[in-house]
């Protein structure tokens, strides 16, 4: 874990902040709302809360990360209606998003906080757990994405040796395609969409040739956006990265990565996020 008083870890304070106010300032638009859930709005949200998760695991900030998982997760529930949201929901995300920021103003005894009644407010409030719509129920009772099926998997990376190491041990698991730079990768993910052969994992490395890792993610959702299709049910992206890099990682979780795993890869580290998503058992 990185301390707290690295230079990268008060960057990453001081950006949790700005998205933090910017959180808010939404979520007090969205209390005064019109007609329908502004999805626009919505998704700057996630993003932020999604940075704000991603990148609390380099610097073991266990509450802040479970509370903007919890809130990404309620969020994400919220996104699939077609109803504004209600007065009471959103004043339920304004009180988790000052907690947050409490807890963002105050890391080193973070980790000592009591976050749960924060979180039960946030249960209470998730669509499914009163009168959802059927697309709520839809998404929370969405089942395993392709558990012991044949997977389709792109390797992004222009290092022949980590290439060879992944591609060997990922072809057990299915279709194991390969990119050497960030804008093939982008490429041959679009002609996937559009022959509707969606990959289900993508393992992208940070530092490429022409294109890098995070302007690869940030195409790529947009991608899936274009066809309907939300980063939370598209291609699980886990970024790869050595030590040096750990930076430009955190900030691909605001393009809206899913993990991360430092070279050398440690293939027992990528067996574990895969089961975590529910690619394998």
């Amino acid at each position: 874990m990185i301390d707290l008083n690295d230079e990268l870890a008060l960057d990453y304070l001081a950006d949790c902040r700005e998205h933090l106010a910017a959180i808010e300032a939404d979520f007090l638009s969205l209390a005064m709302g019109g007609e329908s859930t502004d999805q626009d709005r919505l998704s700057r949200v996630y993003k932020g809360l999604h940075f704000i998760w991603g990148g609390s695991a380099f610097f073991d900030l266990m509450k802040i990360r479970e509370l903007s998982y919890k809130m990404e997760q309620n969020l994400n529930l919220l996104r699939s209606q077609s109803a504004a949201i209600t007065p009471k929901q959103v004043r339920t995300l304004i009180s988790a998003t000052d907690k947050l920021s409490e807890l963002i103003r105050n890391p080193l005894v973070s980790n000592q906080a009591n976050i749960q009644a924060i979180l039960d407010d946030l249960e209470g409030q998730q669509p499914d757990s009163h009168s959802s719509t059927d697309s709520a129920q839809a998404i929370a009772l969405k089942p395993p994405r392709k558990v012991d099926k044949s997977l389709r998997i792109l390797l992004a990376e222009d290092d022949f040796a980590c290439r060879l190491l992944l591609q060997t041990f990922l072809s057990r698991y299915g279709e194991c395609h390969v990119a050497v730079n960030g804008r093939e990768a982008v490429e041959v993910f679009r002609i996937s969409v559009e022959q509707e052969q969606p990959y289900d994992m993508i393992c992208m490395d940070i530092m490429m040739p022409e294109m890098d890792g995070r302007e690869a993610v940030r195409r790529i959702r947009a991608i899936e956006e274009d066809h309907g299709t939300r980063s939370t049910s598209g291609v699980k992206i886990i970024m790869t990265t050595t030590v040096e890099d750990v930076k430009e990682v955190i900030l691909c979780f605001q393009e809206l990565c899913d993990a991360y795993l430092m070279k050398p890869i440690d293939l027992a580290e990528l067996v574990g996020q895969m089961k975590r998503y529910q690619l394998i058992q």
